[in-house]
């Protein structure tokens, strides 16, 4: 799979864990369509995809054992590197420590983690 195809697998996988994990009604940018995703997005989405990927690579696949919480940990780690990386100074939101994230969002990252997994099987 292309890191492009990665990127948008990832945020395909965004997308569903939101409207299942979301309490309420989404903001319209937790839900916007790949097609409308701005540019940076699109970047920020394809290098954590790549990250997962090599993390299961280099561990043989081990890193399946990881718990729910160190998937979403890691997913959420690497999400804030790229948050730094495309922004001088983040939004609070953006680079909050994964303890500080509300559980929706931990819940979607794990799924994220997971559908990279499944993906590459």
């Amino acid at each position: 799979m292309s890191q492009v195809e990665g990127a948008r697998l990832f945020r395909e996988a965004w997308i569903a864990g939101v409207r299942e994990h979301f309490p309420g009604e989404p903001k319209p940018g937790y839900v916007t369509p790949w097609e409308d995703t701005p540019d940076w997005e699109r970047q920020a989405a394809g290098a954590v995809y790549e990250q997962v990927r090599q993390l299961l690579d280099v561990s043989a696949g081990h890193a399946s054992r990881l718990t729910s919480e160190q998937k979403s940990r890691f997913v959420a780690t690497c999400w804030t590197a790229q948050m730094f990386k495309h922004f001088e100074e983040p939004k609070p939101g953006y680079v909050a420590d994964w303890s500080d994230l509300p559980e929706w969002q931990q819940r979607t990252d794990t799924d994220i983690f997971e559908a990279i997994e499944k993906s590459l099987k």
